[in-house]
């Protein structure tokens, strides 16, 4: 039987799976990634010839992951708040840890601007002026996982302080807004279809708060590809998503790929991310944020014990306590 916990468990499996699944696929066209790989049925290590990810052991986690446990961290740390400043000391310290082991998987465009300005003394309250990309978004289940989506407000309040530092623009908050009370509503037992509602509005109210930036509305694109995919052909759905929504790092694009996906593929989160990874361009983005919603609304089975198993074992990350953790500061 689902529970909040099996739903908020199923949450952090989905980011973990869909961030691995699309880790040594990210990058490449999706041509490319048929050519390479056929379709993706399971964790593949990373292509020696990968840009970022050469070698990579199959299952192993990306920045969306990594990154996302450090918003856990700091939020139970925080007692259910993130200091902008706390955020982003710890951001640029983790990114000297990751180039120190050699990685290329480091921080995105807007997290990467930001961290920049404020070693350069700018204050940590301005520096996200001009982030749009999906960084925020990627890293914000866990903000669903602890906040509920209801009152909204609350949700966005939240939202906007673990974004603050990089991505304080309408744009930015409104795509993490949509994905963290997606994750909140089906952690709270909403259905897929009501859980991508919650989404959608939240995406309304969140592009009103942080910098205005030009780009397409996020509710209203949401709401285009939700209603695009439904009663398509599996072919036209894939085709539509990477050539016309597009799955690039703008958060207009990545994320709505994510719901787009999310409504086609309601009932089978495991198809959903597997297909997220090998539709092409930034699919560990894409595949993380879609694992999380599902999962958050199929709790129990949404994704294969062995999966669960091999990104537990490969990362060595404790979802359970995680899990707890989070949920404690629902609680109150």
């Amino acid at each position: 039987m689902n529970t909040v916990r099996t739903r908020a468990l199923a949450a952090l499996h989905g980011l973990a799976i869909g961030d691995a699944l699309g880790m040594p696929t990210q990058l490449l066209s999706r041509s490319d990634i048929t050519g390479r790989f056929g379709s993706i049925e399971g964790f593949e290590d990373g292509p020696a010839d990968h840009p970022i990810a050469p070698g990579m052991r199959a299952g192993t986690v990306t920045d969306d992951t990594e990154q996302a446990l450090l918003v856990a961290r700091l939020l139970i740390e925080g007692d259910g708040h993130i200091a902008p400043d706390r955020f982003a000391v710890e951001l640029a310290l983790w990114e000297k840890q990751m180039a120190a082991k050699g990685s290329a998987d480091l921080l995105g465009p807007s997290t990467k601007r930001a961290i920049e300005a404020i070693a350069a003394g700018d204050s940590p309250l301005e520096t996200g002026k001009y982030g749009t990309t999906n960084g925020a978004a990627m890293r914000i289940a866990p903000v669903g996982v602890a906040t509920p989506h209801e009152p909204l407000d609350g949700l966005l309040d939240r939202v906007v302080e673990a974004g603050l530092v990089t991505h304080n623009t309408g744009l930015g908050i409104a795509s993490a807004a949509a994905v963290a009370a997606t994750v909140s509503a089906g952690v709270a037992g909403a259905g897929v279809g009501a859980a991508l509602d919650a989404g959608q509005r939240a995406a309304e109210a969140g592009a009103v708060r942080g910098h205005w930036v030009a780009g397409g509305d996020m509710a209203a694109r949401i709401a285009w590809a939700r209603a695009h995919v439904v009663g398509r052909p599996e072919a036209e759905v894939l085709d539509f998503t990477y050539d016309v929504i597009g799955t690039s790092v703008a958060s207009q694009e990545s994320v709505v790929a994510a719901f787009a996906l999310a409504q086609y593929l309601a009932d089978d989160p495991w198809k959903a991310v597997r297909l997220a990874a090998g539709l092409g361009g930034d699919t560990d983005t894409v595949a993380a944020i879609l694992g999380a919603m599902l999962g958050a609304c199929h709790g129990t089975g949404a994704f294969p014990a062995e999966a669960v198993t091999t990104v537990r074992e490969v990362n060595g990350i404790d979802f359970e306590s995680l899990a707890d953790d989070l949920l404690a500061l629902r609680g109150r």
